[in-house]
């Protein structure tokens, strides 16, 4: 019986069985060198190149957003602790910001920021820096 439940859960609830917290070494592996891309709520995706020299970029030019921000940006990003920070240049005031990662697939995550603000984002293919 416990075994059935076991399964039944897990194959009801796969991301919930598959999600796992990304540790500072996996965020280095998994992150450094890609483009990931943020969900954004009215459909479509936000791309921002983490370069492997701690460069990040990013563009929401496709996405329409010159109407309301500077539509690129770039910036820094770091590792601290378990946790991806990065610090854009006009976005959000040049201010830092750190995220918690947690893995919700291959190549799938949910992230946390600092403010609690929460998202989803998928990483992409490797990038040069």
């Amino acid at each position: 019986m416990r075994y059935r439940l076991a399964v039944l859960t897990i194959a009801l609830f796969p991301t919930l069985a598959a999600a796992s917290p990304m540790s500072g070494d996996d965020i280095r592996a998994d992150i450094a060198g890609r483009a990931v891309y943020l969900a954004v709520p009215l459909g479509g995706e936000f791309p921002l190149n983490y370069r492997p020299g701690g460069r990040v970029d990013g563009n929401g030019e496709a996405l329409g957003l010159g109407r309301y921000l500077a539509p690129k940006d770039t910036g820094r990003w770091w590792i601290s602790g378990d946790q991806l920070c990065q610090r854009f240049t006009k976005w959000y005031d040049g201010a830092q910001s750190c995220f918690r990662l947690t893995r919700t697939g291959p190549r799938s995550l949910n992230w946390v920021r600092d403010n609690g603000q929460t998202g989803t984002a998928r990483i992409g293919a490797a990038i040069g820096d």
